[in-house]
């Protein structure tokens, strides 16, 4: 149960999409003043290593984030042609490493607790289950100092986000959400709680925005989990947003497995500017990380 480590894949392409998605969501919800409350259901240790044993043992880094800073950043200056989304990506990623090269990648938490605005206004709760990364996050997310504003939360995810929606209202009775879904899914059974989750969230809040992260593999369950949340949006009568993010790969030796070659993200009340925002980037995405057979992507869009 408590095999799987990020960080042996922080940085890859799938945390590419999943942290282009998430910081274009949250800077759009930033726009409006109420207080904001945030989740992670699966944080892991917050922020990564891009040069320890775990970075190097998986490569995986590699021909992600680094390999994009690379085409659009060489020598750390602006390169190629971009596109907003990626921009605010790479931006948001430069500023944890102030020295220039890359050796820090913020995951999800600090992503969120970068973009917070003041301790008065927004909330981050964290919830991380293994017990080596949830300590590991505790201590990460310690050095910020950022007070009761961030709560870390040594609890299974699914269980501890019920409480937690509705969100409390603020001093003008909003109430506001974001939540962010993206187990290892590791345990097969991991796929069916994501969408009970949702089903359960939905009835609780169903205005909140549900960021759900899933990889593309031929397994039935990673198949059939879009399809379940399209009908689960669709189903409370909300707008939805499915993209995907194939980078393919180059030609196997004999009993060489590919690894991960594909992820997707969907959102439930997404931002109005993502569709754009995505469909202009993605392309750039795949002709930077792409690797050879099976690459593409996809942006698709449905009102509740």
């Amino acid at each position: 149960m408590f095999s799987y480590r990020h960080a042996f894949h922080a940085g890859n392409h799938a945390d590419v999409l999943k942290h282009l998605v998430l910081i274009a969501t949250l800077r759009h919800l930033m726009l409006k003043p109420p207080t904001l409350t945030l989740v992670d259901t699966h944080a892991g240790a917050g922020l990564y290593r891009l040069d320890s044993e775990f970075a190097d043992k998986g490569g995986e880094a590699e021909h992600g984030v680094v390999r994009l800073f690379a085409a659009l950043r060489p020598a750390q200056g602006k390169g190629g042609a971009s596109t907003p989304l990626i921009d605010d990506y790479l931006d948001l990623v430069a500023g944890f490493n102030p020295g220039g090269s890359l050796r820090v990648y913020p995951g999800s938490p600090f992503v969120m607790q970068r973009l917070m605005r003041d301790a008065s206004r927004d909330r981050l709760k964290l919830f991380e289950l293994h017990p080596t990364d949830g300590k590991t996050l505790s201590s990460n997310m310690a050095q910020l100092e950022a007070g009761r504003s961030v709560v870390v939360l040594r609890q299974d995810g699914f269980e501890g986000l019920k409480p937690l929606l509705p969100p409390p209202a603020d001093a003008q009775g909003s109430r506001r959400a974001l939540v962010l879904i993206d187990p290892s899914y590791e345990l097969k059974s991991d796929y069916g709680k994501v969408s009970t989750c949702i089903l359960d969230a939905l009835k609780r809040f169903a205005t909140g925005t549900y960021v759900v992260w899933y990889p593309v593999i031929p397994r039935t369950e990673a198949h059939d989990l879009p399809r379940k949340l399209r009908a689960a949006a669709q189903r409370a009568g909300r707008g939805w947003l499915h993209a995907t993010l194939a980078v393919g790969h180059p030609p196997l030796e004999p009993n060489e497995r590919p690894g991960l070659t594909a992820s997707g993200v969907f959102i439930i009340n997404p931002p109005h500017t993502l569709a754009a925002g995505l469909k202009e980037a993605l392309p750039l995405l795949v002709d930077v990380l792409g690797r050879g057979r099976g690459q593409g992507h996809a942006v698709e869009t449905g009102d509740g």
